[in-house]
Formats: C-alpha cells, sequence, structure tokens
C-alpha cells in the first residue's frame, strides 16, 4: 500500500508541476492573460505541499526520483495537450528515468536509510 500510496502522489506531484508550467506558459507565450499565470502559480505552489506527503522522509531521494517521474509526465503531458509526438528516443529516455525512480524508491534497503 505504501508503494502504491507513493505512487498515486508522484502522479498528482507531476500533474500540479507539470500543469502550474503549462498554464503559465499558456498566459505568457500564448498571450492568455494574468488568470492562467495566477491559476498556474498556485498549482506550482501546490506541488510543493503535495511532495511533502511523499512517505519517505528523505526530501533528497524524493526529489531526485520525482525529476524522472516529471520527465516522463512531461513528454505526455505535451502529446495530449500539444500534440506533441515522441520520437523512439525520448521514450526510451524516459523510461530509463522511470527505471531510476524505481530503483531510487523502492529498491530494498537495510539498515539505515
Amino acid at each position: 500500500m505504501t508503494v502504491l500510496r507513493s505512487i498515486v502522489l508522484f502522479v498528482v506531484a507531476a500533474l500540479c508541476e507539470i500543469g502550474g508550467a503549462w498554464l503559465v506558459w499558456q498566459g505568457v507565450r500564448e498571450h492568455r492573460g494574468w488568470i492562467w499565470i495566477g491559476a498556474g502559480v498556485l498549482a506550482l505552489g501546490l506541488y510543493g505541499f503535495v511532495a511533502t506527503l511523499q512517505p519517505d522522509a528523505n526530501f533528497g531521494r524524493i526529489l531526485a526520483a520525482y525529476g524522472g517521474v516529471f520527465v516522463a509526465g512531461s513528454l505526455a503531458w505535451g502529446m495530449v495537450l500539444d500534440g506533441f509526438r515522441p520520437d523512439r528516443y525520448d521514450v526510451t529516455g524516459a523510461l530509463l528515468c522511470l527505471a531510476g525512480v524505481a530503483v531510487i524508491m523502492y529498491a530494498p534497503r537495510t539498515g539505515a536509510t
């Protein structure tokens, strides 16, 4: 159950951070205005709180692992909302990042963490 909770929190964090950055991008680069920018800033702030809910108490480990989720999530976001089509190198890189997440977060550890 702890692994499932952690994965769900990573997905929620990705939605907040990537979504927030996308909203700011839309507000500035696509000239959609301050409402979009403000919503993006709020979503980015929410991301910071979601990360604190991870079961592991090590900030560095959580943020390092989240980096892999961010890479894969950003490519997926681009596909769904911007029509981006990743090539095989994008997909391979994202899979490597997710493998890194699995090793960092879910490998069995002995002793102090």
